[in-house]
């Protein structure tokens, strides 16, 4: 007889794809990053009614930075990505925007999931950017893997799950279901320099809201 102490631990499948645009078109992308960590970028939001929340979400967003060879770029791997996923995106709309780490900045578990817009996302992406060699340490994304107690419903504790971390590498992307629980690791970034954030171009592909008949 199986234990009532008995969990299913399921691991939750990243697609991850390095050198993605190549050295110039990574390198051009990198120069507008900076330049707009450079100006009076606001923070972060978190997605329970868009408010600054420090103690949960700490860096700076810029919602209108354009990346139009990105998203070029991850329609060439979509089909490929989807197969893997288990998921089918087409006929998606891109949301994303540029996110800025410094020093002491992070992001507490999550999911991108949720009420209103976020209901409509299908598929994470997450596209890293950073100087090399690279100038800050830690904030990796970890990956929660599912757990769930084989007699009951609903989810284990914290204390039960298990993670992967991914290396925020320059010119690699990610891609899993925002369903998963993740997190940004606390970057330390010695010079607190702008110019040295671990920069990162997080978006999702969203099925189109449809109009509420009037």
């Amino acid at each position: 007889m199986v234990s009532m102490d008995a969990l299913w631990r399921l691991p939750v499948t990243v697609c991850r794809i390095s050198n993605f645009l190549g050295e110039r078109a990574s390198g051009a992308l990198l120069e507008r990053a900076i330049a707009s960590a450079s100006g009076a970028l606001p923070p972060s939001t978190v997605r329970v009614n868009r408010e600054v929340d420090p103690a949960m979400r700490r860096s700076r967003s810029d919602g209108d930075f354009a990346v139009p060879e990105l998203l070029s770029a991850i329609e060439d791997v979509r089909e490929a990505v989807e197969q893997t996923l288990g998921v089918s995106c087409e006929g998606t709309e891109p949301s994303y925007g540029l996110n800025v780490h410094n020093d002491g900045d992070f992001y507490l578990p999550h999911q991108d999931t949720g009420p209103g817009p976020a209901a409509q996302r299908l598929l994470t992406f997450v596209y890293y950017l950073h100087r090399t060699p690279r100038p800050f340490q830690g904030g990796h994304l970890r990956v929660f893997d599912v757990v769930l107690p084989v007699h009951t419903e609903g989810a284990a504790s914290w204390e039960d799950r298990t993670w992967r971390d991914w290396e925020p590498e320059h010119d690699s992307i990610v891609f899993f279901r925002p369903t998963a629980w993740h997190e940004v690791r606390k970057v330390s970034c010695p010079t607190k320099e702008p110019a040295d954030s671990r920069f990162a171009v997080n978006g999702w592909l969203c099925r189109p809201e449809i109009p509420n008949p009037r």
